[in-house]
């Protein structure tokens, strides 16, 4: 297989998992008819964004140029879409340490700018 054929590949495989992550945060009760034949419910529904933000940052990590891209956005999205569950009500014994382990991860270099092209 030539690298013109992989580099392809994997941009088709980005933007497909981008959009079914979009399409999940949007509407992930429809995508989940749609998948599994069933509308999603209950604690399914934010499970299934934690999975779109999963499955952008996946695509976002299969883009041409630096995969911890992809660990640096779904950290961001993440701390910011669960933090936004807790101060909802919606929260568990361990949502808020999951919120903090996040953001340290994101705050104190554990995705250096310059592995990320950014410094």
């Amino acid at each position: 297989m030539s690298d013109a054929t992989v580099k392809n590949a994997l941009a088709v495989a980005a933007i497909s998992e981008a959009a079914t992550g979009v399409a999940l945060l949007i509407a992930p009760r429809l995508v989940g008819q749609l998948l599994l034949g069933e509308q999603l419910a209950g604690v399914a529904v934010p499970v299934a964004r934690v999975a779109g933000i999963a499955l952008i940052a996946l695509g976002i990590a299969c883009w041409p140029g630096s995969p911890l891209l992809g660990m640096l956005t779904y950290s961001s999205l993440v701390t910011v879409y669960l933090a936004y569950l807790g101060l909802a009500g919606v929260a568990g014994i361990l949502l808020w340490p999951a919120v903090l382990r996040h953001k340290y991860f994101h705050n104190h270099g554990h995705y250096s700018n310059q592995y990320l092209g950014l410094s």
